[in-house]
């Protein structure tokens, strides 16, 4: 019989992570068009193009900190960690660029795509709340009941 050992170096088992954020952005993808809606109506053709492009920075940032996570958990804690900080400021940086790019851009409103970024970000992980089990029983979404 093995010894489990003490300290735990690496993760090796389903990625929790990967099924949380791809929920989070099934839900994105559900109000999607609630969103691009209300911006239309506020800011016009403009607030819905920059709405959208929001919402799709908002989703990749998700997926791609889920990817990040999960394929260096495999490896080791502490490349884990390091990844997890620095791909979060990697990521900030990347929706920064990307605003930074468009802001100029005739077909943007800021005032819709700032207001997009931040309301789906929130607005998604408070969402999400509901649907998870934080527990060691079962990690991540909550099982499904019968």
């Amino acid at each position: 019989m093995s010894e489990r050992p003490i300290i735990v170096t690496q993760l090796d088992g389903e990625p929790v992570e990967v099924k949380v954020s791809a929920d989070m952005v099934k839900r994105g993808l559900l109000v999607a068009p609630l969103l691009i809606a209300v911006c239309a109506v506020i800011w016009g053709v403009n607030g819905a193009w920059s709405a959208a492009l929001g919402i799709a920075l908002v989703l990749l940032n998700f997926a791609l900190s889920a990817m990040v996570i999960s394929s260096t958990a495999k490896i080791s804690l502490g490349l884990m960690m390091g990844a997890t900080l620095f791909g979060f400021l990697i990521r900030l940086g990347l929706i920064t660029l990307v605003v930074v790019l468009v802001k100029d851009k005739p077909w943007i409103s800021l005032p819709a795509l700032g207001a997009t970024i931040i309301v789906t970000h929130l607005g998604l992980l408070f969402w999400e709340m509901k649907y998870l089990a934080i527990t060691l029983a079962h990690p991540g979404l909550k099982p499904a009941r019968p």
